[in-house]
């Protein structure tokens, strides 16, 4: 039972609020139906008394009322009061999607350029990444960090917003210079292969260059097509080889598109603002999907409080009827 957000969690139990009255009717019954000579109450709580004083004539009506005080807290009580409320209702699309950041070193080349200003690719990145991930509110966000060896930086999550902020704060060289994109891609699908969402999405982000690790990128790419998880990737930098510090940065996009080939997802290049609001754009309608509403239902229960006052009423009841002295 529900009105204007009071509920009853036992409604039924109010039922039994009468049930004094009929206790009554019963007993006047019975006496009536009984023979022999009845007694006025009034005489014989005189005599029940034996010669001791009486209950305060004063607090006789004041003792019903406080009986009657309790008994209905009581059950209002038993039947559980409670206020609901529901927050604003938030969609929830089923997907979970992990991103795969590259943060080795070749990721400090400045050879891209955003809103007109040279910049490197590991603020490409952050800015790419971050521009995904808030775009992707009702979808379950998770981050991973790799270079030489990869880390969860953040589990599976609805907080876009502190996905986004733990991106910005990470900085370049946490796990390493070198490039190993099959540890990235094998921790990502590990987290997603624990996931039971309906539509499950890797994004990668990376220069292409992979030069470290073990595992091999596109054998961990036909086991998650294998498994029904999709890979996008997205390859960051201007020109196939990049001098960075005298030493050749290679980007590898045709690395990149045949992860995604494998993967049944799509590659992109991101180079200037431009390519990266298409590239958003485009990801956001590959992995759409119908959201459903998910309500978050908050209720305070209020029977303590019913239960404290029938306890307070009784409590006055019994100073009520105590023998003045």
């Amino acid at each position: 039972m529900s009105l204007n957000g009071f509920d009853l969690a036992a409604p039924l139990v109010l039922a039994l609020l009468p049930l004094p009255l009929l206790a009554l009717k019963w007993r006047r019954d019975r006496a009536a139906t009984a023979g022999g000579l009845t007694i006025p109450r009034a005489i014989a709580e005189r005599l029940k008394a034996g010669g001791r004083a009486a209950a305060r004539p004063s607090g006789s009506r004041l003792g019903v009322l406080l009986a009657w005080i309790a008994w209905i807290l009581l059950v209002v009580a038993l039947a559980g009061p409670r206020t609901i409320a529901a927050s604003p209702a938030q969609p929830a699309s089923g997907r979970d999607i992990v991103f795969a950041l590259d943060l080795s070193g070749s990721m400090a080349a400045e050879d891209f350029v955003l809103d007109g200003h040279a910049a490197s690719r590991i603020d490409a990145l952050k800015r790419v990444g971050a521009a995904l991930i808030k775009r992707r509110t009702g979808d379950r966000i998770g981050l991973v960090i790799f270079a030489e060896r990869a880390y969860a930086a953040a589990p599976l999550s609805f907080d876009v917003d502190a996905v986004s902020r733990t991106l910005a704060e990470i900085p370049l060289g946490l796990v390493g210079h070198s490039t190993a994109i099959g540890e990235g891609l094998g921790l990502a699908l590990k987290r997603l292969t624990e996931s039971k969402a309906p539509s499950r999405v890797i994004v990668l982000l990376s220069d292409g260059a992979n030069d470290a690790g073990t595992t091999d990128p596109t054998g961990v790419a036909e086991l998650a097509n294998n498994l029904g998880v999709k890979i996008y990737t997205i390859g960051l930098g201007v020109v196939d080889t990049q001098t960075f510090n005298g030493l050749g940065d290679p980007v590898d996009f045709l690395a990149l598109q045949r992860l995604a080939e494998i993967g049944g997802g799509e590659a992109f290049r991101v180079r200037t603002t431009e390519d990266l609001a298409y590239a958003s754009a485009a990801i956001e309608r590959l992995v759409a999907g119908e959201a459903a509403a998910s309500v978050s239902v908050q209720q305070r229960e209020l029977w303590p409080y019913a239960a404290g006052l029938s306890f307070l009423a009784c409590a006055g009841l019994g100073f009520l009827r105590r023998p003045q002295l």
